[in-house]
């Protein structure tokens, strides 16, 4: 059995939901799902400069878990480009 998600403190509000490449239509592209807490996970350490530690705390997870998050963030982003997908902001 597996543990339970602990509560992620989100606070960034996202308005736009889907990114593609450009000149393509949408129902012809794959999509990369993006997480809401992977988006605040970019947004804590890369927008803002704060470093993992920081960015955890904010999000009231411990570091290796914002590691993960982070991680599996950049790699679904280079995925959408590398592939040409789209990228859709999923908020949960």
């Amino acid at each position: 059995m597996t543990r339970p998600k602990k509560n992620r403190c989100l606070r960034f509000n996202p308005e736009v939901l889907y990114f593609k490449p450009r000149g393509i239509p949408l129902s012809t592209l794959e999509e990369e799902e993006l997480f809401h807490d992977e988006l605040e996970a970019l947004k804590l350490h890369d927008v803002d400069g704060l470093d993992q530690i920081e960015a955890a705390k904010k999000m009231n997870v411990s570091q290796p878990t914002f590691g993960r998050i982070l991680d599996k963030a950049y790699k679904k982003i280079a995925t959408a480009i590398i592939k040409g997908k789209a990228i859709k902001i999923i908020k949960k």
